[in-house]
């Protein structure tokens, strides 16, 4: 692995929460969220990235996702109002805003805001899956919250936003569909994030105490083909990746919530790493574990986070962030003997500072780290494997298309 380049955080994200946070794709341009807006990258050569513009939009933790002329940015806390002016809002009076925010990037340097759509719980993250002419955004949020007033028990749903692609203006809420209806007691409702496979109308949900497989084929009504957990070694199921043959899916757990020392050499090795499943005939069976196997020290916040896999033939090698366990690439062709094949790691920041990469992700050639204090960090992997890996027209991690 080789550190290329590295754009640092700028005015106006320049303050001590300014955190980075996840990273879409379309042609030559990076977009990165940010807990204050959003930045534009221009990637076109990538040992020279250059920003493009910064866009102030304060709100937890406006993780992105981009498809031709528009933009979609999650907003997971309550804001005064749906516009990107509006200041923190009282989460115990029904006019606070959560939700997507929707972004006109017809003119990439001048972002146009257009609408928002407030959905229950807010937006932690979301879902784009493209169609001819209107377009479907998946919402996941945790909850229920106690004594707020647009996140109510039990919230077992996710939410789906219709986009008319002509007209974004009109989007709304169309259906929340009930997921659970047998959780455990204790378990959190909603999912933190969802996966879709368009093309094999599936999508993998990581639900908190939970992994989802889901048949999506009408993509309003999605159905639940099977629920997986794994007390034994997962806690909060965090996201996941299909490879690109659909034929294994990855899980990440998230021990701690991304801000304790889950790498450390005392914590056991099946906790906050990965999980590999075989998808076969429509259901999911568990093949192996990975955690990365570089002890970070016990002042680093570090455990599995956003990654993708490598448009690869012949291998199974996924890109992953691991918080200041750095960003690590991982080769689980053979799911039962999982490792690491190249890592790049900072020295660690000061005790108690929250840091390192939130999101990592395999792009034409290059991976794209969106670090949470030190900006955008690109990196070329030289595994000889890699070289026939597909070009892309845009990622969004999200959604496999």
């Amino acid at each position: 692995m080789r550190h290329v380049a590295n754009v640092p955080p700028g005015a106006p994200f320049d303050t001590p929460e300014s955190f980075g946070t996840d990273l879409a794709f379309q042609g030559k341009y990076a977009f990165a969220g940010n807990y204050d807006g959003f930045t534009v990258y221009d990637i076109g050569d990538p040992a020279n990235p250059s920003i493009v513009t910064r866009v102030l939009c304060p709100a937890g933790q406006n993780d992105v996702s981009v498809y031709n002329n528009l933009l979609f940015l999650s907003v997971d806390e309550p804001r005064a109002g749906p516009d990107c002016s509006s200041g923190p809002g009282d989460p115990s009076q029904g006019a606070s805003f959560e939700g997507v925010r929707i972004f006109d990037i017809s003119d990439v340097e001048h972002p146009r805001y257009v609408t928002a759509v407030r959905t229950q719980c807010g937006s932690h993250t979301n879902t784009l899956i493209p169609g001819d002419g209107v377009h479907y955004v998946y919402v996941s949020s945790p909850g229920p919250i106690p004594n707020t007033a647009n996140c109510p028990e039990p919230h077992e749903i996710i939410s789906i936003i219709e986009v008319p692609a002509a007209d974004p203006a009109a989007a709304k809420v169309v259906a929340t569909p009930t997921l659970f209806t047998d959780r455990d007691p204790g378990r959190f409702g909603g999912c933190h994030d969802i996966t879709a496979f368009p093309s094999k109308n599936l999508a993998v949900a990581a639900c908190y105490g939970d992994g989802l497989l889901l048949d999506i084929t009408d993509r309003v009504a999605p159905k639940v083909l099977q629920r997986v957990t794994d007390r034994a070694n997962f806690s909060i199921w965090h996201s996941a990746a299909f490879t690109p043959d659909g034929t294994k899916v990855v899980f990440s757990d998230e021990l701690g919530g991304g801000t304790t020392p889950m790498c450390a050499a005392g914590v056991p090795k099946n906790k906050g790493g990965n999980a590999v499943y075989e998808l076969k005939d429509r259901r999911l069976t568990p093949l192996g574990l990975f955690k990365i196997p570089r002890a970070q020290t016990g002042t680093e916040n570090c455990v599995a986070h956003n990654g993708n896999v490598i448009p690869v033939e012949g291998r199974d090698l996924m890109v992953q962030a691991w918080y200041q366990g750095g960003v690590s690439v991982w080769d689980f062709t053979d799911p039962a003997h999982a490792r690491e094949i190249a890592s790049f790691d900072r020295e660690p920041l000061a005790p108690g500072a929250l840091g390192g990469s939130w999101s990592a992700y395999f792009y034409n050639g290059y991976i794209y780290s969106s670090d949470i204090t030190q900006g955008l960090d690109v990196l070329q992997l030289t595994d000889p494997s890699t070289a026939g890996a597909k070009k892309l027209p845009g990622l969004n991690p999200q959604t496999q298309e």
